[in-house]
């Protein structure tokens, strides 16, 4: 039986790697044949997976020698992290991997959104019109960007639009007022940030306290014509609030990376269709290839790390 089993993507370079020294079952697949994963963990060390395997305390119960569980990402809301704390597995996001990419996203989603259109019309103009009128965009300079967290993705973004000529607001009740990594950033209430922000980009983990933290009763303490960004958890936004600003025009814009049941399919599809000023992404914010490589190579020392203390 495999040492380490791989249920989700992986670069060619990492099965290569770990094959050096570990037996090691890859299927890309599994994740939607999650019934079949327990029949390989008996004596697996290492199990690798992104964000489609849903790791359960019945999951855990089929590896009693797993030592560690290497997420190809960073969100952990398909863990039961008290079962493996219980089992003593280590839990190893790849922490860092993705930050410049959801970072970058989160920019480009901004620019795209603020010019209302402007990168839309090719058709138009190959077929001869000229649309200029119908396009006049806004500019990020002298706005004011608030940020709901402020880990290592929501400093980056704050690095970037700091550059913009922005003004940065930021609320997170984890990181202490004292800490150097505000700089620019001036720390308030998520109260403050809904009313002060022309945009404002979520990037929390999925818990308790912020499900739902962008839902209609904070829409309605926005400026009307607010820009929404999530490119974090599914969840963080109440999605049927934010459609309702979107066509109402409370609110400017939004795009959304994440969803809180994924992949949607035709019938939540929907739900968005012909909703104005939407831009909709498949969980692809991190997705770059040096984010991509990074990522594999973060998991694998971390998988090595963990296995060397045998």
């Amino acid at each position: 039986m495999p040492e380490i089993v791989i249920t989700e993507f992986v670069m060619d370079s990492t099965i290569n790697d770990l094959s050096q020294d570990y037996t090691v079952h890859y299927d890309r697949g599994l994740a939607e044949r999650q019934d079949e994963i327990p029949a390989l963990l008996s004596d697996c060390k290492g199990l690798i997976v992104r964000n489609r395997t849903k790791i359960t305390a019945e999951l855990l119960d089929a590896a009693p020698n797993l030592k560690v569980i290497g997420r190809l990402g960073v969100g952990l809301d398909q863990f039961d992290l008290k079962a493996c704390a219980t089992r003593n597995i280590e839990v190893c996001p790849a922490l860092g991997a993705n930050t410049v990419a959801v970072a970058e996203y989160t920019i480009t989603a901004m620019m795209i959104l603020l010019k209302r259109g402007i990168f839309n019309l090719n058709k138009r103009v190959i077929a001869g019109e000229w649309p200029r009128n119908e396009v006049m965009g806004l500019e990020a300079r002298e706005r004011t960007f608030g940020l709901i967290g402020f880990g290592a993705i929501s400093r980056e973004v704050a690095v970037r639009v700091h550059g913009l000529g922005m003004d940065v607001l930021g609320n997170d009740p984890y990181v202490a007022e004292d800490h150097h990594a505000w700089g620019k950033t001036v720390k308030t209430s998520a109260i403050e940030v809904f009313k002060k922000s022309h945009i404002i980009s979520c990037h929390v983990p999925l818990t308790e306290e912020t499900y739902h933290i962008i839902d209609a009763a904070a829409i309605s303490k926005m400026r009307t014509g607010t820009i929404l960004i999530n490119a974090s958890r599914g969840g963080v936004l109440d999605e049927a609030a934010v459609i309702d600003g979107l066509k109402s025009g409370k609110l400017g814009g939004a795009a959304i990376d994440v969803f809180e049941k994924e992949p949607i399919n035709a019938t939540s599809g929907a739900d968005f269709a012909d909703v104005p000023n939407l831009l909709i992404t498949p969980h692809v914010a991190w997705a770059t290839d040096e984010a991509n490589e990074m990522t594999d190579e973060v998991t694998v020392a971390n998988v090595r790390r963990v296995l060397s203390k045998d």
